[in-house]
Formats: C-alpha cells, structure tokens, sequence
C-alpha cells in the first residue's frame, strides 16, 4: 500500500478530534507504551541502560517518558533479525508498512551504532542489516524497498516500469543508495568488523557506482523509467518515465526525493551532495579492505566530478538571503527553492556531514528554508517546521525536520524551542509522527513511524550528553 494512501485511510486523526480522557490519564501516570517485554521483537542491554540513564537523569518527566517510548521503538516493534547461511540477516519495516525501504531502515538503526561495542547481540543485528541491503542493491540499484520474501509480488506490479517479485517499489532515489554506505562504514568505524564486508558488499558498491554514472546521464537516458497510473503527479514522471531533461553536467539524476515524491528537476541537491560523501566513504573502505585500486580511484572521480558540479551548478542567488543552495536544477539554468522533511535535505546537510554548520551559503540556506519563501515551511499555533507535498495538505509539519533542526543547531533557545515543540505535539500518544496539523497536533498522519521515534531518540541523547541542561531547564 502507499505510504500517502495508508495514512489516509488509518493513520490520520481527524482535524478538530479531541483526545479522549484516558489518553491524558495515560500522560498523568507516564506509563510506558512499549510493548511487553515478551512481545518486543529484540532488545539490548545497551539501549535499555542508556534509557534507565536517561530516565534518572533527566528531571522531565515528560522527556523521559517519550524517550522510553521513542527510542527503543524500532528494535522493540520493526527488526526481524535471524542468520541465513552462516550469515546475520536483519530485515527492518519502516512501522506500518511490511517492507524495507533502504532509507529508513538505516536511518532506524543508525543512533544505535554507538552501543554496538557494548553489546554482541546489536552488532550482530546491525551486520544483519548491512548484509541485507547489499542483497538489495543486487536485486535492483533503482528500486526504493524490497520485501523479506524474494518472490512476493507487489501491490505495485502495474507500474510502468522493470518490476519483479521481492520488490515492493522501484522509485529510483539517489539517497537510497547512500544510505547503505553510510551504515556501513559508521559500523566500520566503530568497530574495525570487516566481516559484512564481502564479495557481495563489494560488488553492490561496483553497481551504485554504475548507477550513479548511468544517472548522470551523459550518453542517453539510462535504463531507468518509471510511470504510475495515478492522480497524483508526484507519484508519477512525465516524459515517458524519464522525468524532465536535463542538461549533462556532472550532477547525478535522481527521479525522486527522500520523500518518495517525484522530483521536478532531476538533480537533486541535498542527494548529491550526501552522494559525494558516500562515494568517499564508500572508496575508504574498499582501498581499506579490498586493495582494489581501479574501484577506489572510480568512486573519488565519480565524488570529485559531483562535488565540483555542485559549486558550480548547486549555488543559486534569493533576492532576501543572498547565496543559497536551491533544491533542485536541470542545468539548463532553471531551479527549484525549497525544501522537504525528510531526510537528506538541505536543513539537514551537516547531519550527513555534507557541509560545514558554519558554511555561509548553508547558513543562508537555513535561514530561506525556515522562513516564508520556502513554500514547505509551515508556522502555526502549536510548531512551526517544514512539510511537502507527500501528504498532500498545507499546514503539516514534520517532526522529522524539527528535530533535524534541533540536530544541526548549536544555538541553545533553538535547540529548547525544538524540544519543546516536539514535547508539546505527540497529541498524547507518547510517539512523534509523520506530520501533524501546525494548529492541531490531533491531526497526525501515521501513528507507527518508527524513524521519527527513533531519531527522536538520537536528538535526545545527544542533547542530554552535550548539554543536559537544556533538558532539565
């Protein structure tokens, strides 16, 4: 089922909907949600003594609670972690949908990399999803989430596009190849285990490379198209699949955004620049564990050709703030200010460790994409933070970019704003949503997304361990 469609239909509480009194009962006691401990599908030692840490520390009552809930949400409630020929196998939903995007099931696991070293059993869990995805990418570079089963057969199966059994949907995303990389050499980094790292993993990181020079588009279109009878144009791409044309110049194409959305223009910025740092990353640990010269010196090209495209063709001048990144460019001049949600976009650049906090053109950026001229960008009574067009209404703000401002920021009344908006809009379910009315947090769209839980999570413990205070103030 599509994500937009789901929350139609079950996730999304009516606007106007009073909570009903039990659920301020459940507030009052700040009883946790979490399933029962038999029902939980993993658990580690390490996550549940940093939230007894956090639940003794941190004097709200409130926070503490929701970070108990948040959390632990994905291993609690979305991994299914088994070994399949000798190997761990980890396969991850994003909540409320059976299957696994290779976006979010990274970003999932990702704020639980710096317990792996204190507990066997989640590293072993993480290696599982690490293997997992190279499986993916070998089954198809272009397709966005795949399921457990390699021959089930998708709801989307009438797409307009190469679809097979084991794949849930094929929307080619530049990030969903980025972020495999980027798990995989966090765990590296913490670990030193170069166990994943096989001819398998190996070879899924030779086909990212192909498909990203395919994607630049030099010589033709690609073998990618994509079409989808709908009434939705950003569930679709015009041109017979293709998208808009582009004019070649270094950048890699990318037919939709983080947020499953359709892009307009096809190179798309915050994408490309979390690619350049994943063909790095990527290009480390192939010369670390692999010694192949010709594959290193092909990922660095390939990062060093974008990078430089990106300054050349990324960099756009808004008559109110001066030099700032757009979102989207078809080298032919034409470009698109805005910004989504999710995650990478430009807000969240220096969380990818795609640019400085302190680069000027990124600050410039910040300052457009949390004001009116970003057509995203919603302020109501109860938050203010960026939407998109994903669930297709005005006025919806997502958590997941508050708190990628709260993690990008190091003013502390930005950082106390973040928290407090975040606090104050769960509607008393003790869980952060997709998004919710900027005037009415009682309408929200998805009640289990566990990637907001868990990020949440991540910007809480980080707050706690560089500046408490600012939790108990």
């Amino acid at each position: 089922m599509r994500r937009v469609t789901f929350l139609r239909q079950a996730g999304m509480l009516s606007a106007g909907l009073m909570l009903d009194q039990s659920v301020f009962a459940g507030i009052a006691a700040y009883e946790s949600h979490r399933p029962p401990l038999a029902k939980r599908n993993f658990t580690s030692k390490a996550v549940e003594d940093a939230i007894t840490e956090f639940k003794a520390k941190v004097k709200d009552p409130e926070l503490a609670w929701l970070f108990e809930n948040c959390f632990p949400n994905t291993l609690d409630t979305t991994v299914f972690h088994t070994v399949k020929e000798a190997k761990p196998d980890t396969y991850v939903i994003t909540g409320d949908i059976d299957a696994m995007w290779l976006r979010d099931s990274c970003a999932q696991v990702w704020p639980y990399l710096p317990f792996i070293k204190k507990d066997e059993k989640l590293r072993q869990l993480i290696a599982g999803v690490i293997n997992r995805q190279a499986h993916c990418v070998l089954e198809d570079p272009y397709a966005n989430a795949f399921y457990k089963d390699d021959t089930q057969i998708s709801d989307w199966k009438t797409d307009r596009t190469t679809m097979k059994p084991g794949i849930h949907e094929r929307k080619y995303e530049i990030d969903s190849l980025c972020y495999p990389i980027r798990l995989a050499h966090r765990y590296w980094k913490e670990t030193g285990d170069t166990k994943p790292f096989n001819a398998e993993w190996k070879s899924s990181i030779e086909l990212i490379l192909q498909t990203f020079r395919e994607q630049q588009r030099k010589t033709g279109k690609g073998p990618y198209h994509f079409q989808r009878q709908t009434t939705a144009p950003t569930d679709t791409q015009p041109m017979g699949g293709y998208g808009f044309p582009v004019k070649p110049n270094g950048l890699i194409c990318s037919a939709f955004r983080p947020s499953d959305d359709a892009t307009i223009y096809p190179f798309l910025i915050p994408s490309n620049f979390f690619a350049v740092v994943s063909l790095k990353q990527a290009a480390e640990m192939v010369n670390a564990v692999f010694k192949d010269e010709k594959l290193v010196s092909g990922l660095n090209s390939l990062a060093t050709e974008v990078s430089q495209a990106l300054q050349q063709h990324a960099i756009v001048t808004h008559p109110q703030f001066g030099k700032i990144y757009a979102f989207e460019v078809d080298g032919f001049g034409n470009h698109n200010l805005m910004d989504d949600a999710n995650v990478p976009s430009l807000l969240a650049l220096p969380y990818l460790d795609a640019v400085s906090p302190t680069d000027p053109i990124y600050q410039n950026t910040r300052k457009f994409v949390l004001s009116g001229y970003n057509p995203y960008f919603y302020k109501g009574t109860a938050a203010e933070g960026i939407g998109g067009p994903h669930v297709g209404r005005d006025g919806m703000v997502w958590p997941l970019s508050i708190i990628a401002r709260g993690l990008t920021s190091n003013d502390d009344a930005e950082i106390k704003k973040c928290v407090a908006m975040l606090k104050s809009t769960h509607a008393g379910t003790g869980f952060m949503h997709e998004s919710f009315n900027q005037d009415n947090p009682a309408n929200f769209t998805r009640k289990w997304f566990a990637w907001a839980n868990t990020i949440f999570g991540e910007f809480m413990w980080k707050t706690y361990q560089q500046k408490p205070q600012l939790l108990n103030s």
